[in-house]
């Protein structure tokens, strides 16, 4: 079972813990999926000793047919991340602009990657100011971490896994897109509107609001009113793989930690043509 101390920190344990002798590293994360980009956000002010690293450059592989936000390359990853001064079992907390998207993104690419001392602030950057809590324009440059990136500490999906998944009796593939595009009636990124066949919609405003997730208990009541159960294996994924990411880390703090990301989601989904489409509210549409 997960708890929310190794997953999560609040705003008052993580200004004591950049006021210790061993702070742990500070990763601004903040990123729109319009733009501007997050690092003018990070210029402008963020949290004293944080290093902007960019969810679109660094954290996830450029974009193709593997997905909008395909998985990273393993070196080019392990050279950003030492960049921004990630060292081998160090503490690390990643913080966002308040949704908790690209944080969540950020926290599961380095457990995935192998590092698992990383945390995710909850309401991010808005969080931290609305405690009155400090915050500055300078821009460190950290020392160079030293860390190994060691892919497959968290379990991936492909297309052909996530279709094997969602079939009736082999686990649960949530979508967590909002609900007229998992019905397919309105798609306004990718060129194909629609969800996997036999998916289940869950979107993500009915598990988080505002980059914050409810009690354990709510948490896991919501998961299983989608079906999720102890015994079914469950995967996630919404439009480029960011938002489920969020999904895979509220199913961490529910006490699922083998829920599977598909990393390509429904970018992936619809590059290859001949992958099937369902519309409708129901999985079997």
């Amino acid at each position: 079972m997960s708890g929310t101390e190794d997953l999560l920190v609040e705003v008052g344990r993580l200004s004591a813990e950049l006021d210790g002798a061993d702070p742990p590293t500070l990763l601004d994360v903040r990123w729109r999926l319009a733009g501007p980009p997050g690092r003018e956000d990070y210029a402008a002010g963020h949290l004293p000793g944080a290093v902007f690293v960019d969810l679109d450059t660094a954290l996830c592989g450029p974009p193709g047919p593997a997905g909008r936000h395909p998985l990273p390359d393993p070196a080019a990853l392990q050279a950003a991340l030492r960049a921004a001064g990630v060292r081998a079992g160090h503490p690390v907390v990643v913080y966002d602009g308040g949704d908790g998207m690209s944080a969540a993104r950020a926290w599961w690419t380095l457990r995935w990657a192998g590092h698992r001392p990383v945390r995710l602030l909850p309401g991010g950057f808005p969080a931290w100011t609305a405690a009155g809590l400090p915050t500055s324009t300078d821009q460190p440059v950290p020392a160079p971490g030293d860390v190994t990136v060691r892919p497959g500490a968290l379990p991936v999906l492909d297309a052909t896994a996530a279709a094997r998944l969602a079939a009736a009796g082999e686990g649960i593939l949530l979508d967590v897109r909002a609900a007229p595009r998992y019905r397919g009636e309105h798609e306004p990124i990718d060129p194909v509107a629609g969800h996997v066949p036999a998916a289940v919609n869950l979107p993500a405003t009915e598990y988080v609001a505002q980059g914050r997730f409810p009690a354990v208990a709510a948490l896991r009541e919501r998961f299983a009113g989608a079906g999720v159960t102890d015994a079914a294996p469950v995967g996630a994924y919404c439009g480029s793989g960011v938002t489920a990411a969020q999904a895979v880390l509220a199913l961490h703090l529910a006490g699922r930690p083998d829920a599977a990301l598909y990393v390509g989601s429904w970018s992936n989904w619809v590059a290859d043509p001949d992958r099937p489409v369902a519309t409708g509210p129901a999985p079997d549409a």
